[in-house]
């Protein structure tokens, strides 16, 4: 620091006129000079803190850079209603819009049901065991929060599954779980059963696969959410996911819940028209 930059002691002016030369120095010099010497020790002072505060700063921007860097990108496509951390949770990416492939199975109450006549709503399609006591019921309970939180826009969107257990094809059977996770509380709710053949048709067709194991056994299955938009093209894929208890019971915390339910009922927004 220059000591010219110093600020001028308010000193009160007095006549010098009769000092004597090579005098002792006055008070106010004295002063001055005293300043001067502790001013070296001030600028080394405030020049570490000034350093100290820039490397804070230095550390802080890095550190956010580093992050950045660590986060994968957002995929083109998702809904920009959908936010990058939701959507990193359902594995929400977009499709190449084509038809989604029809099929005709029976619902939970024993009516016909085609994906076609759904023309018109944005579809919510899922694959579902009614005997699964791993995914699947966290699954419904997504879509259910999903279901609400969609509010007066649920009269646009149809949520239905296809079941994957050969094992249990029976409307009792798929009408039962609805009732059990309270999926009778969707108006528009479809859990859809048929011969094996058939079902087997749609999970070939959208690419599910099924391990069962026996009518008694879980039945192992690919989990995977399309949304598909009201002109019938599939736009969407979400792959819904589980943790395990170390005594093997799925589990998801609640907030992972909360945030499937918003995630999908986001998306599904951004498929009807405004």
């Amino acid at each position: 620091m220059d000591t010219n930059d110093r600020p001028t002691p308010n000193a009160t002016p007095r006549d010098t006129s009769g000092d004597t030369p090579g005098a002792a120095s006055s008070d106010h010099d004295r002063e001055n000079v005293s300043w001067l010497r502790r001013g070296p020790g001030y600028v080394v002072i405030g020049a570490l803190a000034f350093v100290v505060v820039i490397a804070g700063f230095v550390a802080v921007a890095a550190n956010h850079y580093r992050n950045q860097q660590n986060q994968p990108p957002r995929l083109t496509g998702v809904p920009a209603s959908v936010s990058t951390s939701i959507a990193d949770l359902m594995a929400l990416s977009p499709l190449p819009s084509k038809v989604a492939p029809d099929f005709t199975l029976v619902n939970q109450k024993g009516r016909t049901t085609s994906l076609a006549s759904l023309r018109g709503k944005a579809v919510v399609l899922e694959f579902m065991d009614p005997k699964c006591t791993d995914i699947c019921p966290i699954v419904s309970q997504e879509f259910v929060d999903a279901y609400h939180d969609l509010g007066a826009k649920a009269q646009h969107v149809v949520f239905v599954a296809v079941n994957v257990n050969q094992y249990h094809e029976r409307v009792a059977d798929v009408a039962a779980f609805s009732r059990e996770h309270q999926l009778n509380t969707i108006s528009s709710w479809l859990f859809l059963t048929g011969s094996t053949a058939a079902l087997q048709a749609v999970w070939h067709n959208y690419g599910i696969e099924v391990i069962s194991r026996g009518p008694n056994a879980d039945v192992v299955h690919t989990s995977s959410i399309y949304f598909i938009d009201p002109s019938g093209h599939e736009r969407f894929l979400a792959n819904p996911v589980v943790d395990h208890t170390s005594a093997g019971a799925s589990f998801l915390p609640g907030g992972q819940i909360t945030s499937w339910g918003q995630g999908i009922s986001l998306t599904a927004r951004a498929l009807i028209p405004s």
